[in-house]
């Protein structure tokens, strides 16, 4: 049975950064009630009512992974973890985006998934054999005919996004070869409460996984977890190791104490989300006070990072220009844009922060130490990061 423990009230897609402002582009703007669920049955954390996936993932995608220096470093640190511990032969990525994880194989031993047509046809253009379309039974039956066996399936900040589980992991079953291995990467239901960092929740969050609720899903496609990661990416992401139930891999025993410690932090009681949801009302109620008395004190604010989930924070605050003036977004396609439902100007960041700026909402708080280094500058001169996780906080030198 699913209980709703957090409403975050009216929501726009979270990729829809609009061109142009005006009463056509308001009016077209799509808006739905973002409301999240827990499952007592599978203790899986998802949303109410998922978006259609056709109106996210289209051929004007936004977010471009290799555009970051720590997910760069990330990929490339997994890409050589997983060649040397499971040797494939033939590897295939679901929700390739622009081939950050492609490039680190050779071209003949990887095949991409990518419904967003833009992004395919990027990885298309770099020679590898790209398939854009969702992720189904029905494809992966023809990769299966095509290939037979695959001996590792990846995916990271992707199957999150689906709504339809059983198919995904059915899809999977079909594909891996016996002792094949599908490993995937997704924001941790623990770190989110443990941050109380709410802004993980947007559309195309569909859910977000703890070890006890993916240990009963995949059980139901014949697929059993056998290794676990923790991850500091996207503010605390966990990382599973799956195979088939006749697989050779044994249980780690990692697995079995980790299982243990989300029972004993609540993760299997709705209890924990109720509590979870007080704490994002008082934090929402503290961001709205600090950025006014800033404001009235004649103080400039803007947002390092148009990102999908300050589009939460903004929505879910009410918060628009009249307290934080622009957003800064290295990626190329956001800029010169607006962001989706508040409309926040968003610029280039053309080097550094600019001299006029006081304080910065760090709408990329994940990333937070790379933007440390790299605006130096900013702190120096006594600029400050408002930052919301885990609490309401400013961050200087």
């Amino acid at each position: 049975m699913k209980k709703v423990f957090l409403n975050l009230l009216k929501q726009p897609i979270t990729n829809s950064y609009l061109s142009k402002i005006n009463k056509k582009t308001i009016k077209k703007e799509f808006f739905y009630n973002l409301s999240v669920t827990y499952d007592n049955k599978t203790h899986l954390v998802s949303l109410s009512k998922p978006v259609n996936p056709k109106m996210q993932f289209t051929d004007k995608y936004a977010h471009r992974a290799s555009q970051s220096i720590t997910m760069l470093k990330s990929f490339k640190k997994i890409s050589k973890n997983l060649k040397k511990r499971f040797k494939p032969k033939k590897t295939l990525e679901i929700g390739s985006n622009d081939g950050v994880f492609l490039k680190n194989f050779r071209k003949k031993e990887i095949i991409a998934v990518e419904p967003c047509l833009n992004l395919a046809r990027i990885t298309k253009k770099k020679g590898y054999l790209t398939y854009p379309e969702f992720w189904t039974k029905k494809l992966s039956k023809k990769i299966f005919k095509k290939h037979n066996g695959l001996d590792l399936i990846y995916a990271a900040n992707t199957i999150c996004h689906i709504p339809n589980l059983r198919e995904v992991f059915d899809a999977i079953s079909i594909s891996l070869d016996k002792n094949g291995v599908f490993v995937f990467e997704d924001p941790y239901i623990g770190a989110v409460l443990k941050m109380n960092s709410y802004d993980q929740f947007y559309d195309e969050h569909v859910h977000l996984f703890s070890l006890l609720s993916m240990s009963k899903l995949l059980k139901d496609s014949n697929l059993r977890i056998f290794d676990i990661d923790l991850l500091d990416t996207h503010g605390g992401s966990i990382r599973f190791y799956v195979c088939k139930n006749i697989s050779k891999f044994t249980v780690k025993k990692k697995v079995k104490l980790f299982k243990k410690r989300e029972i004993k932090q609540g993760l299997n009681k709705f209890k924990t989300y109720k509590k979870f949801s007080l704490r994002v009302k008082k934090s929402k109620k503290e961001l709205l006070s600090l950025l006014k008395k800033i404001k009235l004190k004649g103080k400039k604010v803007i947002s390092y990072g148009a990102s999908y989930k300050s589009a939460t924070i903004f929505n879910y605050c009410n918060i628009g220009t009249e307290l934080i003036e622009y957003a800064t977004d290295t990626t190329k396609n956001k800029q010169g844009k607006f962001t989706p439902g508040k409309h926040i100007p968003i610029r280039s960041p053309n080097g550094e922060i600019e001299d006029n700026v006081d304080y910065a909402f760090l709408g990329a708080w994940n990333f937070v130490k790379e933007i440390k280094k790299k605006e130096k500058n900013f702190l120096k001169r006594g600029g400050k990061f408002i930052c919301h996780v885990p609490n309401i906080k400013l961050i200087g030198l």
